[in-house]
């Protein structure tokens, strides 16, 4: 079995990325959020050019399958007439931004301006000075002055708060840098980037992340390092009420097209995408209608929010699987409060992290099974069937 081919890219809507059942086309909401007219823009384009599915992304981005090379340019003029396209690839790519989407748009003092550090962070990084970063390069605005919401999602510099202190950390660094305001984390920011770009942090094939930079043994000088620890992380979010609104997801984070505009519908103020495969919205209202709808997760003890399933065969033409089938006919059994990964190959797209039961393709409808672990990790064991598993889902939850 070959090594999982890992791209040192993302797809965008201007720059989309193939896959066994077509393009790939994702699209990045400035500052996280979408408008009434914006959400049902996208998910009307998604069912007359893709699958009929937004997929909800671990970066809080929307993406759209099953796009053909004929029907991306109609798709890219309907994205356009929603604001919902970049001027080039290149400013899609370097708007690798999240935002902690539970923020208060409102001015409430606990909160600093996320929006304003944003707008600085893109018009910095576009500027002609500044070096070109990794694809997957990206930055975290979580700012809360009490906890932070964003401690799990992925990013390589990381604007945060120490109570009442603004902070500026690069990822896998426990401390951050005190900063004055806004404007100070946005200039601090920038210049830990420009340091990892110079100092070595970019490969030769144009890789490159923080994290594993530093523990490879690059050290931040002085003057971009700190001594201050970021607030406690919030408790994980789950689907229901959460910061101040609402939180709807779908089974594998796969949004039936037609309910983006209806849930934007039903959120009086506004309806953010989260880095959590979920929306939020904001002041919702229907909550009962939207709680009954069959097709969305909008209960945390509901089992479908613990599972986690990449595309698999034949959408992806690197999974060794199909992985969705399998892992919905497993989570009628799945133990309380585990967590479930079903990857059709080791590189773990649906679930980076470890679960506590993952199930790794080898051949059609063959797994390893790995616990509290990776998809590339070691299993316990290997040459599991669906068949087993159906027939003993014992197999799970057993030691050895």
């Amino acid at each position: 079995m070959s090594d999982p081919l890992i791209r040192g890219w993302c797809p965008g809507a201007l720059r989309p990325m193939a896959a066994g059942d077509g393009l790939v086309v994702r699209v990045r909401p400035l500052m996280g959020r979408l408008s009434r007219a914006q959400a049902h823009g996208l998910g009307d384009a998604a069912l007359a050019h893709g699958n009929g599915v937004i997929e909800m992304t671990s970066r809080a981005n929307l993406q759209i399958r099953g796009v053909s090379e004929a029907a991306l340019p109609a798709l890219q003029a309907d994205l356009r007439a929603v604001d919902l396209l970049d001027d080039t690839p290149e400013a899609e790519a370097r708007r690798n931004i999240v935002l902690n989407p539970f923020r208060d748009l409102t001015g409430d003092a606990w909160f600093r301006d996320h929006e304003a550090m944003a707008q600085g962070l893109a018009r910095g990084l576009a500027t002609a000075g500044m070096p070109r970063l990794p694809g997957k390069f990206g930055f975290v605005v979580d700012a809360d002055v009490r906890i932070r919401y964003l401690a799990g999602v992925s990013g390589d510099i990381r604007i945060e708060s120490a109570w009442d202190d603004l902070i500026v950390r690069a990822d896998g660094a426990e401390l951050g840098r005190r900063v004055a305001d806004e404007g100070a984390a946005v200039a601090l920011a920038l210049d830990i980037a420009r340091w990892f770009a110079a100092s070595g942090g970019i490969g030769a094939d144009g890789r490159g992340r923080m994290r594993r930079y530093l523990a490879g043994g690059a050290r931040l000088p002085d003057e971009l390092a700190g001594d201050t620890a970021p607030n406690p992380p919030a408790q994980p979010v789950r689907p229901g009420y959460y910061g101040g609104g609402l939180c709807v997801g779908a089974a594998f984070g796969q949004l039936p097209a037609h309910r983006l505009g209806w849930l934007a519908d039903r959120a009086q103020g506004g309806l953010f995408v989260t880095p959590f495969r979920m929306v939020h919205l904001c002041l919702p209202v229907g909550a009962a209608e939207i709680r009954a709808a069959g097709d969305l997760i909008t209960a945390s003890h509901d089992p479908m929010r613990r599972v986690f399933a990449c595309t698999g065969a034949p959408g992806c033409p690197q999974a060794l699987s199909a992985t969705r089938d399998v892992a919905t006919a497993l989570a009628r059994s799945l133990p309380a409060d585990k967590v479930l990964h079903v990857s059709g190959c080791a590189k773990g797209c649906a679930h980076p992290g470890p679960a506590d039961i993952t199930l790794t393709a080898t051949a059609p409808y063959r797994f390893s099974l790995i616990r509290h672990g990776r998809a590339g990790d070691a299993p316990a064991r290997r040459g599991v069937t669906t068949a087993q598993l159906f027939m003993s889902p014992d197999l799970m939850t057993e030691s050895t």
